[in-house]
């Protein structure tokens, strides 16, 4: 069982209260607070898609730009000694360290 669910781009996640009896979760990677329950995964799954739906028509009324998630950057904080060993191996391998790291971290989830 995956603890996520997908939509229009957007992943939420899917938690449960032994307590309240219902699966709750919120949209991951974003600012905004959007969050979803029900009482069992297909009324979870319809909350999660009409929060994400009124969340992008409640950006369009107000003619904002809706959180994304995954933009394909972000930034990491490692020691100044890997870092020059890094850029390195990658002028060793004539690449960005962009693409080196990109690589790497393919690697590790394959």
């Amino acid at each position: 069982m995956k603890n996520t669910v997908k939509y229009k781009g957007y992943v939420g996640s899917i938690e449960f209260s032994e307590k309240d009896g219902v699966f709750f979760g919120k949209v991951l990677g974003i600012k905004s607070l959007i969050s979803y329950e029900g009482e069992n995964a297909k009324d979870l799954l319809e909350d999660f898609h009409n929060a994400v739906d009124e969340y992008l028509d409640l950006c369009n009324k107000k003619g904002i730009k809706p959180d994304v998630a995954y933009k394909g950057s972000f930034n990491v904080r490692i020691s100044p000694q890997l870092h020059e060993k890094i850029a390195i191996k990658a002028l060793s391998e004539r690449i960005s360290l962009n693409k080196y790291v990109e690589g790497a971290l393919k690697k590790s989830i394959m």
